[in-house]
């Protein structure tokens, strides 16, 4: 049995609603620490508006979340301090060099030894040999990975994922992919938000199907497959894909 010490998130009735359009209905998951957690759902299903409120970006307008043993209404300092956040597009100074970026994020924390901690980043995510060139001369997968690595100055034990492979590349996307195993290896809780089926399947311990603003399915991914109807034998068993589970759950969804 699980223990509550053992959840990085605890989200329970989330709603939000701008003017007259409720885009969150009553949301309710949970993350695990150490884990990647992968919201999944089309545009427009709500999941960056979950990430502004668990990022305190965001009021909800009911319901609970729950970061680091922390309410994210009555105790937003703390959460800050326990989160990072990488959002849809990378917020790097192209006029600074790679090394410039991260060194200014760690004085901007108030971190001692700045450079040092500028030149383990660059190690840690690949980027020495490029460190002293201008962002502006960076891949999109480059970019990504100075994005993710400014994000993690200061430790943060939750790193929020706003899409972060959006308008990358499959080389570039595959890259982000590696990082985002070795945050979590380390023991870095990640909740990534995605439209990409193949993501989400590649990088999930647990998936959550975010439809018309409530999860209408959740768990691993062989607890996904058993929503699925039973393989059909023709030569060989097919297992269902994610895409195929993600259209079926949500096909059924809309026919009621």
């Amino acid at each position: 049995m699980q223990t509550e010490q053992t959840k990085s998130i605890q989200v329970k009735g989330l709603q939000k609603s701008y003017k007259q359009l409720q885009v969150l209905k009553g949301v309710d998951f949970e993350v695990e620490k150490g884990s990647i957690f992968a919201l999944l759902g089309s545009n427009g299903a709500g999941k960056t508006t979950v990430v502004k409120i668990l990022a305190t970006l965001l009021k909800s307008d009911a319901g609970t979340a729950i970061i680091h043993g922390f309410d994210v209404a009555s105790k937003p300092d703390h959460v800050r301090q326990a989160i990072s956040l990488t959002g849809q597009f990378a917020a790097v100074d192209e006029i600074l060099t790679g090394r410039e970026n991260l060194i200014m994020i760690a004085k901007l924390r108030y971190l001692e030894n700045p450079r040092q901690i500028a030149d383990d980043m660059l190690q840690r995510f690949g980027l020495t040999e490029a460190a002293d060139r201008r962002v502006s001369s960076y891949s999109g997968g480059m970019r990504r990975r100075l994005d993710i690595a400014l994000s993690l100055i200061g430790n943060p034990q939750i790193l929020f994922l706003d899409e972060p492979t959006t308008g990358l590349d499959p080389e570039a996307r595959i890259e982000v992919w590696k990082v985002v195993k070795k945050l979590a290896d380390s023991g870095t809780t990640v909740l990534l938000t995605t439209q990409y089926l193949e993501e989400a399947e590649q990088l999930a311990d647990n998936i959550a199907i975010l439809h018309e603003g409530t999860i209408i399915a959740s768990g691993t991914l062989p607890e996904l497959k058993k929503l699925f109807p039973s393989a059909k034998a023709e030569y060989v068993e097919k297992q269902p894909t994610l895409e195929e589970i993600f259209l079926a759950i949500v096909g059924k969804k809309e026919g009621k």
